[in-house]
């Protein structure tokens, strides 16, 4: 498997600005530095989407959510929707670091993408964060048409960390009579906080994301390990994955994450759930989300974006 020449002049850009490595921060500061290398690699939002914040309640508080509808001459219409979580390892990310990401998918596929800003690590541990993505999934099923969302017509999706979330509150909401989900759309998710896969081992370090960060994002999430068995932080160890919504998992050729991501897709299609795997040899974690550097990123976005429409839009009934 050969690594896109984009992602090493990717690789190369970053050890050429050596910046300090996230586990040498304290998550404030590692924050602040994520944040600002997001402008850079995702570019400025396009054309064609408007895009409202708001805030909704839930059980633990308010928590901000951003909508963002393609513009069209039916301003007003219900729109399918994709309840969207952010990646960034439960520690940092938000609104604005998927920002490009998430207006592109309402463009292309044409719904309405619901983006949710969940309490981050430390000062929110498990279960905050998946906690924050179930409330606003149950608030857009009772409250999207508020907001134009059709709540007949959701998916749920993320990436990394959130594609975790999103895979969880997909087993949360077959068990507790959740909105009906359309399809999880999960790129590169973490699924098992507990066993280390073979592609840890491989790209342990020197590709982007590497295997101690990984352990840093976990020991700020939760740091009891005895409960990293939970299916709600290790949806691969969850009892069963028969009855779920249609999948597509997306992994990266180049990533620590992307055996689980793997072994994810083929329990969910081993236990009867229709699961598609689409592995992008050449790419780096993350890459989705940076669209100014990486070719790789815009044929991602346009691959969910036909998703999203597939199962939103095209099979309405």
């Amino acid at each position: 498997m050969a690594l896109d020449p984009e992602s090493q002049r990717l690789l190369d850009l970053m050890a050429a600005a050596n910046r300090p490595a996230w586990i040498t921060l304290s998550p404030e500061a590692a924050r602040e530095q994520y944040l600002s290398t997001r402008a850079g690699a995702q570019g400025p939002r396009p054309d064609g989407v408007t895009v409202i914040d708001r805030v909704i309640p839930s059980p633990t508080g308010p928590i901000k959510v951003r909508l963002y509808r393609p513009v069209s001459p039916l301003a007003d219409a219900e729109l399918p929707g994709l309840v969207f979580a952010h990646g960034g390892g439960w520690v940092f990310g938000n609104l604005d670091s998927h920002d490009v990401l998430c207006a592109q998918l309402a463009i292309e596929a044409g719904i309405a993408v619901f983006a949710i800003d969940y309490r981050l690590a430390p000062e929110a541990r498990f279960p905050g964060a998946f906690d924050d993505v179930v409330a606003a999934l149950k608030w857009i099923g009772a409250n999207g048409r508020q907001v134009g969302i059709d709540p007949d017509r959701l998916a749920i999706g993320g990436d990394s960390a959130g594609g975790n979330l999103a895979a969880a509150a997909s087993i949360w909401a077959r068990d507790n009579g959740g909105p009906k989900l359309r399809l999880q759309l999960l790129a590169y998710p973490v699924t098992d906080a507990v066993a280390r896969a073979e592609s840890y081992r491989l790209y342990n370090d020197g590709f982007g994301l590497n295997a101690p960060t990984m352990e840093w994002f976990f020991d700020h999430y939760l740091p009891d390990k005895a409960a990293r068995e939970d299916w709600r932080v290790s949806p691969l160890r969850a009892k069963s994955l028969a009855g779920l919504p249609p999948a597509l998992v997306v992994t990266a050729g180049y990533d620590p994450l992307r055996d689980e991501g793997r072994a994810y897709a083929w329990r969910l299609q081993k236990e009867g759930t229709l699961a598609d795997l689409v592995e992008f040899g050449g790419m780096l974690h993350g890459f989705l989300s940076s669209p100014m550097l990486l070719h790789g990123a815009r044929r991602g976005t346009a691959m969910c974006a036909a998703a999203l429409r597939e199962a939103l839009v095209l099979r309405a009934g």
